[in-house]
């Protein structure tokens, strides 16, 4: 069961550093070439261990559902009002 831990956390610092590397808005050739290689790390992860399970390739990954629950004031205290949808 550890592995699969490794692999899970493994995807996910790749997600992330794919939306970090995305966010940086450069054209420069550095910037692509880093955006090249987090792909790359994609693909020998998918090598390694096997292709992300749930996902058939070209396919887009399935939505995960979130309870529409009330969440505690305090859950929202740093987080910005980007003014979608109404208050509560």
């Amino acid at each position: 069961m550890a592995g699969q831990d490794h692999e899970a956390a493994a995807r996910e610092a790749l997600r992330a550093l794919s939306r970090a590397v995305k966010d940086l808005y450069d054209e420069s050739v550095d910037a692509r070439r880093l955006a090249l290689d987090v792909e790359r790390v994609g693909v020998d992860l998918d090598l390694l261990c096997g292709p992300e399970k749930g996902l058939v390739e070209g396919a887009p990954p399935r939505l995960q559902v979130i309870d529409d629950t009330v969440y505690p004031q305090d859950f929202w205290m740093d987080a910005e009002d980007q003014g979608l949808g109404g208050g509560r």
